[in-house]
């Protein structure tokens, strides 16, 4: 299966300056030497627990965090040595969406117009032309043409992450980065979230990059898995392979730690 996307020997430390009068700095090594491949047409999840790197793996994939070292392949671009309107492009191809979905959308901006915001960023079609398109979007993930005219705080968690979505998708990525999608949501509503995930991958072809903490939404979800402790990647292979025989004593815990104990179930 081809690979979209190609990340090798990504490194990231951050350095952190502590105390008022004597100053300190610390430095976390957020990524170490990691490398992954997303193949075309599949979910790739990344997993472990808060602090072990995952989020800094998705945002630097699209550059909201620079890297110290390594290279990021997509389609034959090196994403890190790109800029301008070669970055802009690239950057409509990977779409993200966020965790928080109170905090990732404009409070102060009627749907509509958040909708269209990145159709003239990327100057696509006339105004008949978008409207079509963002209606046709909101309407693929639940909600109705009145839902257009609302703010933001007038919905509920689970429709601002569909209005997140549809935002996302409005561009017509290939890959898209979802970043702990549905921690912030209620349980019940987290499983139409993953639901609606996959009917859009399979109906618009998409490739998913999934970062969670959930192993439960990962067996549902993922055609591949890899788990992160402390930037390091420890391990990674097929999702059924993964939760039926899992290499090491870290992966074995993440399992042991499900509700239910999903890891023995068929």
């Amino acid at each position: 299966m081809t690979a979209l996307l190609e990340a090798k020997n990504l490194s990231k430390e951050f350095v952190k300056t502590e105390g008022f009068f004597s100053r300190t700095r610390s430095s976390i090594q957020a990524l170490d030497n990691i490398s992954i491949s997303i193949k075309k047409g599949i979910t790739l999840a990344v997993v472990g627990e808060s602090g072990s790197g995952k989020s800094t793996l998705a945002k630097s994939l699209i550059r909201l965090v620079e890297i110290d070292k390594g290279s990021i392949i997509f389609k034959d671009k090196n994403i890190r040595t790109i800029n301008g309107e070669e970055l802009k492009r690239t950057r409509k191809n990977i779409q993200m969406i966020f965790q928080d979905p109170y905090a990732s959308l404009n409070p102060r901006m009627k749907i509509i117009k958040i909708m269209e915001e990145p159709l003239k960023i990327h100057d696509i079609g006339d105004s008949a032309m978008q409207y079509s398109k963002i209606l046709s979007m909101i309407k693929r993930v639940g909600l109705v043409e009145g839902d257009l005219l609302k703010y933001p705080h007038q919905f509920s968690g689970g429709q601002r992450q569909r209005i997140g979505i549809a935002r996302a998708l409005i561009l017509e990525p290939e890959l898209v980065i979802c970043d702990e999608p549905v921690s912030a949501l209620d349980v019940s509503v987290q499983a139409q979230i993953v639901q609606l995930l996959k009917s859009l991958q399979k109906e618009f072809g998409l490739t998913y990059l999934f970062i969670t903490h959930d192993l439960r939404i990962v067996r549902h979800i993922a055609d591949e898995v890899i788990v992160m402790k402390d930037g390091k990647l420890i391990e990674q292979g097929k999702t059924d392979i993964i939760f039926s025989k899992p290499k090491t004593k870290y992966t074995k815990e993440l399992l042991a730690s499900i509700p239910g104990n999903l890891s023995k179930r068929k």
